[in-house]
């Protein structure tokens, strides 16, 4: 039986651009599943076919048991969707832009006013509570977006790199909330341009790239992928970079990766400590003073290097998509749920 999230062959096309290129995904019920890509591989359209703001030229997409294509309106009743720019209206205060939410998904005044004091109160907004949203700062406006995704507590959600522009301290506030969410059994579609939030969050981890899922798997089962251990060093001098890049490659099982403003120097290696010892004695013998040195496991940077060829962006402005997605977001949630 397909999960809560459920997607085969997804085909999306912006006139010659294929966006999404034959996407299949399944997401079991209570579980995270994180969406990683460069810039331009389809993560963003992805969550708006599964959300019914984009309808796919071709496939499948099935939501909480529903057919996406044949009962959008059914749909979006049962999903809560934070967009990648906050959809809040700026004339309101915070709590009237909740309440509004509530109410547009028929809850009864009183009730609505209840849910917006606690979803304030949970994401820190109280104090600002009955200002203007036009006077939030941005990351006070992406909480108060990410509430109103909750106001009804959805059995799905979609969160498209719900993080961003906030600060640390906030951000694992955000995670402490989706950690609950998941535990009362939420099923939850991630997309996000920290790497350290999938690894935190996911329970599987889907990369996408020119619109196809090219990779699947838990965070460890990734990075086993990728293979071995990476001596990490730092050199000393910048013109003694190519000295230690000559020295890694006689001990490497593959290419050196090299960050010449960092004077940092990375390359996967097998054997461990003792190759770790050998390797700083022939640095010694060759005379390369060095700042730092270590041996670490994978990261998810590196699955992401190793599959896609380049490392994560910042961003996620999926083809064709680059315009109007805030006032789209914003239209969705004043749409009556009948």
């Amino acid at each position: 039986m397909p999960g809560a999230i459920y997607a085969e062959g997804l085909v999306k096309t912006f006139g010659d651009v294929r966006a999404l290129d034959g996407v299949d995904l399944d997401v079991p019920q209570g579980t995270v599943l994180g969406l990683l890509g460069p810039n331009g591989a389809g993560k963003t359209t992805t969550v708006r076919c599964l959300t019914t703001l984009l309808r796919p030229d071709s496939g499948t997409a099935v939501v909480a048991g529903l057919d996406v294509l044949r009962q959008p309106d059914a749909v979006r009743r049962s999903i809560g969707l934070s967009g990648q720019f906050a959809a809040v209206d700026e004339y309101l205060t915070g709590r009237e832009n909740l309440q509004m939410v509530g109410q547009l998904y028929q809850m009864s005044a009183r009730a609505a006013r209840a849910r917006a004091g606690e979803l304030l109160e949970q994401f820190h907004l109280t104090e600002a509570a009955d200002r203007p949203a036009k006077t939030y700062s941005g990351g006070m406006r992406r909480r108060l977006d990410l509430a109103a995704a909750l106001v009804v507590s959805p059995p799905v959600m979609f969160m498209d790199e719900p993080t961003t522009g906030l600060d640390p301290r906030n951000r694992q506030q955000l995670w402490d909330v989706i950690k609950q969410l998941v535990s009362d059994g939420t099923t939850l579609l991630l997309t996000t341009q920290y790497l350290e939030e999938a690894d935190h969050l996911a329970h599987e981890i889907a990369v996408v790239d020119h619109g196809r899922v090219i990779a699947k798997g838990t965070s460890d089962q990734l990075k086993a992928r990728t293979g071995g251990e990476r001596v990490e060093l730092v050199v000393h001098e910048r013109d003694r970079i190519q000295d230690a890049s000559g020295v890694l490659r006689g001990f490497g099982k593959g290419e050196v990766t090299v960050e010449e403003h960092t004077r940092k120097l990375t390359v996967p290696v097998t054997g461990g400590a003792k190759l770790l010892a050998e390797v700083i004695r022939e640095l010694d013998a060759r005379g390369v003073e060095i700042d730092d040195i270590g041996l670490r496991r994978p990261t998810l940077d590196d699955v992401f290097l190793s599959l896609t060829g380049h490392v994560a962006e910042a961003t996620d402005e999926d083809n064709g998509q680059k315009a109007g997605r805030a006032a789209q977001d914003r239209r969705r949630r004043k749409e009556t749920t009948k």
